[in-house]
């Protein structure tokens, strides 16, 4: 959500600052700009648009000899997305140029005295206090470091913060609170960014910049400190991450790239994790709280969107298998609400990015509890993960669609470990069911792949529903989860209305809304509860409503009953989820791809969501 970029080195900036914001692109926004120094002062320039549009108003100044700059894309929440609103903003004087990630939750209070010592604004965002709150603490006769800092010290929110100064224009300044930032290394250059994206392939040296740290950064040198003025020796790491991660290789789009990823990122999953030869799964990121673990009270999950469903798939999977009691919550929610937390409960933070922030906070809440955390996270060096006591690396490599899809199956693989490794420990499995999961659990990926089959007849029934504006996906157990993640997935990139339901519960109302206009997308593997799924499909063909079977193989039954049938291989039901969400993610795609959406940057989303 919002993306940063900036630049100073040995480099024209402006061409390094475009190339930056299309790699943020991703994240989703809704307006961009940027700013460059210039003999005359700091020239800024933004658009309510995309990057591209940016681009070609920027061009005559692409041979600008400005070696500085900060770029800027914007995922509005103070005031539209228009001109004015975009990123950066600029003081009175207009010799501080600034971009921010975040809510400022004081801004009114601060404008409201800012405006009585004679600043004037001319924007609706709570971003805007910011550059004149420096402004203000340099005509106190602050320079610009300290008044950099003091203003980090005064506002109040989640915020992520770089700024530049026509006075000193070879320096790019910046500080984070409960919002990612990162600065990357280079020979004679460095850069500052949201996330690592914009400078892979550029430099392999990352520095994460921690909570309340403020960063002095020029071409051939990065100072930090904390909001003291101490200054911090930083932590340089190597970045892990190819160039042709963030690249859609022949894929027309990102989301279409990550999809059929899956059987690839499954293994990876599992990577170092499952020994098939020793029948055993290794978690060596959980290790040292194991035993909190295995004695613990009950766990609770905590997520939000995909990773809140995958967290409920997990509930099925634990308590199923591993007979352990669990409680899934929404964080934004659970936050909120005041749960009884103690020191026999285990929290699990599930996050691909490791900086949702509705998440982290809720993280930080319940630690002042005594829980023993744990994260299941995408991103090494991700606040989640910092925050944890444990960590748990779904290895998913770079999401790029704004749709979460192989990050999704990802995190399914990881608890799928975790709920065998608990299991065995605890001894709810036998040796011979023991083997039997391992087995399965060794044959995801292939099957993962072997549920691309139907990939033409997929395309066929997007054809068939393009048009449709509700649809009703349905499941059962472990796969009542799949039908919310179906559903949101349809949501998400084609915005037609979609539901997901317990097939079951589909009596207790939503059957009111089935006639022949209604797609139903029903998810219905051969598992234990496969006659009774069975049942909820004739209640929905006696009402006339378009039946969309995702069915094993062998299920030689489903045809007579469905319209579609989209066929998958079969294993072990608490496993379903993880094979039998693809066909439901390829649906979504070709559907939005049939109605010319933007399907990698879907209206009003964003893949990082770092705001309340």
């Amino acid at each position: 959500m919002c993306g940063i970029v900036g630049y100073v080195g040995n480099k024209r900036a402006m061409p390094v600052l475009m190339g930056g914001l299309k790699a943020l692109e991703y994240r989703g926004y809704d307006s961009a700009g940027v700013v460059l120094p210039t003999n005359d002062g700091l020239m800024v320039i933004k658009i309510a648009g995309k990057v591209n549009e940016l681009e070609r108003l920027v061009n005559v100044h692409a041979e600008l000899d400005s070696f500085s700059g900060i770029g800027h894309t914007r995922w509005a929440t103070h005031g539209k997305p228009t001109e004015v609103n975009a990123h950066p903003h600029v003081d009175c004087s207009g010799k501080i140029a600034l971009v921010h990630n975040g809510i400022i939750e004081n801004h009114e209070a601060l404008r409201e005295s800012l405006i009585g010592k004679g600043h004037y604004f001319k924007s609706e965002t709570d971003t805007e206090v910011i550059p004149h709150l420096i402004e203000q603490f340099l005509s106190e006769g602050d320079n610009f470091l300290h008044a950099f800092t003091k203003t980090a010290k005064t506002i109040r929110g989640a915020f992520a913060l770089s700024a530049m100064y026509a006075d000193d224009p070879r320096t790019i300044y910046a500080t984070r609170l409960s919002s990612p930032l990162v600065i990357g290394k280079g020979d004679g250059e460095n850069f500052v960014a949201s996330d690592a994206s914009p400078f892979i392939g550029q430099t392999n040296k990352i520095i994460y910049l921690k909570e309340n740290e403020v960063a002095s950064v020029t071409a051939d040198s990065i100072k930090i400190f904390d909001l003291e003025g101490r200054e911090v020796n930083p932590l340089v790491e190597k970045l892990e991450g190819a160039l042709e991660a963030i690249q859609k290789g022949s894929f027309s789009h990102f989301m279409l790239k990550e999809i059929h990823e899956q059987p690839g990122r499954i293994e990876d999953a599992m990577r170092g994790k499952l020994i098939v030869g020793e029948n055993r799964v290794v978690l060596g990121g959980v290790e040292k709280i194991w035993d909190k673990i295995l004695n613990a009270r009950r766990l609770i999950i905590i997520g939000c969107g995909t990773s809140w469903h995958a967290g409920l798939a997990a509930e099925y999977m634990l308590e199923e298998m591993a007979r352990i009691p669990v409680e899934v919550e929404y964080a934004s929610e659970f936050r909120y609400r005041h749960p009884v937390l103690d020191d026999k409960d285990v929290l699990i933070a599930i996050s691909q990015s490791g900086e949702t922030a509705d998440t982290l906070a809720a993280l930080k809440e319940a630690k002042k509890s005594g829980v023993t955390t744990m994260g299941i996270v995408n991103v090494a060096g991700s606040s989640i993960a910092r925050e944890v006591d444990a960590v748990l690396y779904m290895g998913a490599g770079a999401e790029i669609g704004v749709a979460s899809t192989k990050a999704f199956t990802s995190q399914l693989t990881v608890l799928a470990l975790l709920t065998f490794a608990i299991a065995k420990a605890k001894g709810k499995i036998s040796q011979k069911i023991s083997q039997e999961i391992i087995k399965e659990l060794s044959l995801l990926p292939q099957k993962a792949a072997g549920a691309f089959r139907d990939l033409e007849k997929i395309k066929s029934i997007a054809g068939a529903l393009k048009h449709s504006n509700n649809f009703l996906y349905l499941g059962r157990g472990a796969n009542f989860p799949t039908a919310l993640e179906g559903a949101l997935k349809l949501k998400e990139v084609s915005y037609i209305h979609a539901e997901g339901y317990p097939a079951a519960e589909m009596k207790h109302g939503p059957i009111a809304l089935i006639d022949s206009k209604m797609p139903v997308v029903v998810v219905v593997p051969q598992d234990a509860i496969y006659e009774k799924v069975m049942s909820n499909i004739q209640e929905v063909r006696a009402r006339g409503g378009r039946i969309i079977a995702v069915a094993n193989d062998d299920d030689k039954k489903i045809a007579s009953f469905a319209e579609f049938v989209i066929r998958v291989p079969r294993t072990l039901g608490w496993l379903g989820p993880i094979i039998n969400s693809i066909p439901l993610q390829l649906l979504a795609y070709y559907i939005a791809l049939e109605r010319g959406c933007n399907i990698d940057q879907p209206r009003n989303l964003a893949k990082s969501v770092t705001v309340e």
